[in-house]
């Protein structure tokens, strides 16, 4: 294992791998650090590729120690599409979208559960607990049962269907709040205090961000190991655009790849858009949004715990932050279905309809390389999508189409 230490963004104090921390003593979040100079010794891009095409192809740059610990069902390595048709629909030449729907639970959380998981079975927990908005709830009852750790999840009584179904059979101790995600996570910090839980919450715990960051890994691979110019990622918690940031940065030091790092592009829904507000003021925290809601829900996050670290990727990168209507994210997620065939969750389509707007607004230009994130598959939000096609009656023709 390569992991030297935990360290505080904020006051840079350290702590040691091999105990449970959470939160520094100074409230930050605790980010993974690594011994490089060993890593770029140990690690090459020909081993790399020789590996199963699953994340732990990269596990120099993950914090298991031992991998009998890992806990997997074949994460890792999804597609990265060119979206040609689409692209040049709207003008550009070098559209991509790299499409987490396909890995298991059908979203991008199986990442974060994977390493998280077993990182905590490593480190001996058999408790742990977490607030979700659904996705994540899912992925980590589902990675918990497979480690027979018990998993405790609390859940927005509006959370989509089947999140709530996965959890159930998975055979979690699970829960539901009349309220925002942001109720769902004082109820588990305070379970968590008086059970002596392990306390899974986003960024409260080290390890699912090292999962996550393996999106950034994959991309870098997938390009060759050169930059796109712009990568835009759906943003509630932002442990997936923090992840990102953080794998190239490890990528840049080691030597791996060159240049600057792509344009991060925080994407966030109108009804809930306290990271754009953020940006737009300059500021490097968020306040508390008031009355959140969206129709992208697993970015219904009214204020992050890790807010600073993903202002601080976005500011570094000179990318920006935006924000999405709902109307505008349903029509950009039937356009992706029905000109390249790709049924994406709605905070994926958010992604495509501010490339379209950053596009028009020339910060993003025709030729540039730029990947969106889909972070989920389709089909588990089908309240998103109306259905009311024609009845036929036995025997009746079918009308003609246009050809």
């Amino acid at each position: 294992m390569n992991t030297s230490h935990l360290e505080c963004p904020k006051c840079a104090a350290t702590y040691e791998t091999e105990e449970i921390h959470h939160l520094c003593e100074c409230g930050s979040p605790l980010l993974v650090r690594y011994d490089l100079d060993k890593v770029r010794e140990t690690m090459s891009k020909e081993v790399v590729a020789s590996r199963a095409p699953d994340l732990w192809r990269y596990r120099e740059l993950l914090p298991v120690v031992d991998e009998a610990n890992i806990v997997t069902m074949g994460e890792g390595m999804t597609p990265l599409l060119k979206l040609e048709r689409l692209g040049s629909e709207i003008g550009m030449t070098n559209l991509y979208m790299k499409d987490e729907g396909i890995i298991p639970s059908g979203t991008f959380k199986a990442r974060g559960s994977a390493v998280g998981v077993s990182r905590a079975k490593e480190l001996g927990v058999k408790t742990l607990a977490m607030p979700t908005n659904g996705n994540a709830g899912g992925a980590w009852a589902l990675y918990c049962a497979k480690a027979g750790i018990e998993c405790v999840v609390v859940m927005p009584k509006d959370a989509p269907s089947i999140p709530r179904s996965e959890c159930e059979i998975a055979g979690a101790t699970f829960y539901l709040v009349d309220g925002l995600i942001s109720d769902a996570g004082k109820i588990v910090a305070q379970a968590v205090k008086e059970n002596q839980w392990y306390d899974a919450s986003t960024l409260k715990e080290p390890y699912r961000i090292e999962g996550k960051k393996t999106m950034g890994l994959e991309l870098a691979e997938q390009f060759g190991w050169e930059m796109p110019d712009v990568i835009l990622y759906p943003t509630g918690g932002g442990v997936g655009i923090i992840g990102i940031y953080k794998a190239l940065n490890e990528l840049k030091e080691i030597g791996w790849i060159e240049g600057d790092l792509p344009r991060l592009v925080a994407v966030q829904a109108t009804g809930c858009a306290p990271i754009v507000r953020a940006w737009e003021a300059n500021e490097k925290e968020s306040e508390f949004w008031d009355n959140a809601q969206t129709c992208a829900f697993g970015i219904t996050v009214p204020k992050a715990i890790g807010d600073f670290l993903v202002l601080e990727a976005v500011y570094d990168t000179n990318g920006c932050a935006i924000a999405i209507t709902d109307e505008e994210t349903l029509a950009a997620e039937g356009l992706l279905a029905s000109v390249e065939g790709a049924f994406v969750c709605p905070e994926g389509a958010a992604c495509f309809a501010a490339t379209q707007k950053l596009l028009a607004d020339e910060w993003i230009k025709p030729d540039e390389k730029v990947v969106l994130l889909n972070t989920g598959c389709g089909i588990k939000y089908p309240e998103t999508v109306e259905s009311n096609p024609p009845l036929l009656q036995p025997g009746e023709s079918l009308p003609k189409t246009q050809s």
